[in-house]
């Protein structure tokens, strides 16, 4: 149901093998897609990614710190200058509009489309409803205000009783067909309705997508019904320990402890310090989540691209061999 590409997992300052904060999210059997952070170089990613910025629908921003926000005016005027004329959603803080009209006052800037501003704020009770994808936010705890996100896809579908069918004795095709299309039909000298034959399941899917926060049971109520948690682990603990308190974040074992007593099923990490932008370092993250977290996990990586299915399990569906490769499919 939902589609998950990585555009920038790097903490702080972009290096060779990992950009600063971006991060997509399509529907299945649609080519729209959202924005959630835009650091500095997104668009160079999504052009890499081959993501349309005519078929962006919302950009949703967690937090007004530059490796979050930096590339956003760059790529809403790219947006423009590519003759783009449909009104965009922009979901973030209301200092990011005051940041956005104050940079168009001093450098020109035009923007051929409208901007559909909507605060973070006023959605932390009552969530937006974009198509098919709800959002809805929640407060963290870091350095500035910072916010979650709450991403639920729904899907309905009508099921045929082709059991009651079955007894009656009407054959399988056409009629069957008209029946699951909502037509009533003529069968035997009677009308069959279409609704006495019909049910109608849906199925939610629901995943979280965390800004900086160095509080994650922030988010415990909002994760009893997730699938999957993505969030920052920028530090070990011994590094975070090291560097103390003030930047806000969170370590991997912070992390880790939290959705195993959340009981997560899914997790992936993000927003790593550029000291484990190696293999080495890598392996490190990786170990100390294995030491207090028994569920399934990732270590994002930019252009890795996961799909969240109807059923809420993710799989990994593509990765890049190196910072400028195209993603790679992975077999099943």
């Amino acid at each position: 149901m939902l589609n998950f590409t990585f555009l920038g997992t790097s903490s702080g300052v972009p290096t060779l093998s990992r950009n600063v904060s971006g991060f997509a999210i399509g529907l299945d059997k649609s080519k729209d897609w959202i924005l959630v952070d835009a650091g500095e170089g997104t668009q160079q990613r999504i052009q890499q990614a081959r993501l349309s910025l005519q078929q962006l629908k919302a950009i949703c921003i967690t937090h007004v710190h530059g490796d979050h926000c930096y590339g956003l005016i760059g790529l809403l005027a790219s947006a423009g200058m590519n003759a783009r004329k449909q009104a965009l959603t922009l979901i973030a803080p209301q200092a990011i509009l005051d940041w956005l009209n104050i940079t168009a006052q001093l450098t020109d800037l035009y923007l051929p489309y409208p901007i559909e501003f909507i605060d973070v704020e006023t959605l932390l009770e009552q969530p937006h409803q974009l198509e098919m994808l709800s959002i809805q936010t929640h407060r963290l705890h870091h350095r500035v205000p910072s916010y979650a996100f709450s991403l639920r896809a729904s899907r309905s579908q009508q099921k045929l009783d082709s059991e009651a069918l079955k007894t009656l004795g009407v054959p399988k095709g056409k009629a069957w067909g008209d029946l699951q299309n909502g037509q009533d039909i003529e069968f035997n000298g009677q009308i069959l309705n279409s609704q006495q034959f019909l049910s109608t399941s849906t199925q939610q899917v629901h995943a979280i997508v965390a800004g900086d926060n160095d509080q994650p049971e922030l988010l415990h109520a909002a994760c009893a019904t997730a699938d999957v948690l993505i969030h920052e682990a920028t530090y070990t603990q011994d590094v975070l320990d090291k560097v103390g308190t003030a930047p806000m974040h969170s370590s991997a074992k912070m992390l880790a402890k939290f959705a195993e007593q959340a009981q997560l099923a899914q997790l992936i990490l993000t927003h790593l310090s550029a000291r484990y932008h190696d293999a080495k370092g890598s392996e490190k993250i990786k170990k100390e989540v294995q030491q207090f977290y028994s569920g399934k996990f990732w270590l994002a990586h930019d252009f890795d691209q996961y799909h969240l299915d109807a059923d809420g399990k993710l799989t990994q569906t593509a990765q890049a061999q190196h910072a400028f490769a195209q993603p790679t499919s992975i077999d099943e």
